[in-house]
């Protein structure tokens, strides 16, 4: 199966606020040897508790942290995040309308027709009619919020999706009208997911495979099934049974 997205020997830096005996400022290691790749049109799950390294994770596959060593490589375009608060990763100053063109424009379409097809052949797509294009994030509920993140990430057409935490600020019954989503504009799109989440049983709804992680490290990785199945690791028992 063609890989999207290969990581090797991955270590991430953080500058720490003490400087070395040198003077220079010293660096702590967040991130430990971490190996991993996602096949095309697969969902690759990220799992473990707060603070154990998956956002850091995602940020440096983004490109947004560059003190690292190892291999990051992309087979596609630039991914694209959706975010787990859609109303801090919103600017509120914006209409929808304009939060969904300006990742358009930056990819350089400049047709007003195309820009204003496009925009509004998103909202349809996530479940919205076109005069959500007119409204602003704060006269939106939650789940409305989150699905013009989705819109916003989707919108130039990337073929990986980096998903972190997408349903953690939403309610029961929101979180699945937005797994539901996810899933059919992956197989209407031919997406590929990174999905990161710290609950299990959302992973395993949604996940092919799965990598467990813990204190900045891979614990284990496996197909869904089998990694619940079958845990190696007593840290993914503990994950699993709750």
């Amino acid at each position: 199966m063609e890989h999207i997205l290969e990581v090797r020997n991955l270590n991430v830096y953080y500058k720490s606020a003490s400087k070395s005996i040198f003077g220079k400022a010293s660096k702590k290691q967040v991130l430990f040897d971490i190996n991993f790749d996602v096949n095309e049109g697969e969902i690759f799950g990220i799992v473990g508790e707060s603070g154990c390294g998956k956002s850091t994770l995602s940020k440096a596959v983004l490109g947004m942290n560059t003190l690292y060593d190892g291999e990051i490589i992309h087979h596609s375009v630039k991914p694209q995040m959706i975010f787990q608060d859609p109303y801090s990763s919103l600017n509120p100053a914006w209409t929808v309308g304009r939060i969904l063109r300006e990742p358009l424009i930056l990819s350089g379409v400049k047709d007003k027709n195309e820009l204003t097809g496009r925009v509004n052949d998103m909202l349809l797509r996530v479940g919205l009619d076109e005069t959500y294009a007119r409204r602003r994030p704060s006269q939106l509920s939650g789940g409305q919020r989150q699905r013009i993140s989705i819109a916003a990430a989707l919108i130039a057409r990337p073929r990986l999706i980096i998903a972190d935490e997408p349903l953690s600020a939403l309610d029961v019954t929101i979180q699945a009208q937005i797994m539901k989503l996810l899933l059919e504009l992956k197989n209407e799109l031919g997406l590929t997911y990174i999905f990161i989440s710290h609950d299990i049983d959302v992973v395993y709804q949604m996940c092919d495979r799965i990598m467990v992680m813990k204190d900045g490290h891979v614990i284990e990785s496996g197909e869904t099934e089998e990694l619940f199945s079958d845990p190696k690791e007593a840290y993914t028992r503990q994950l699993i049974e709750g």
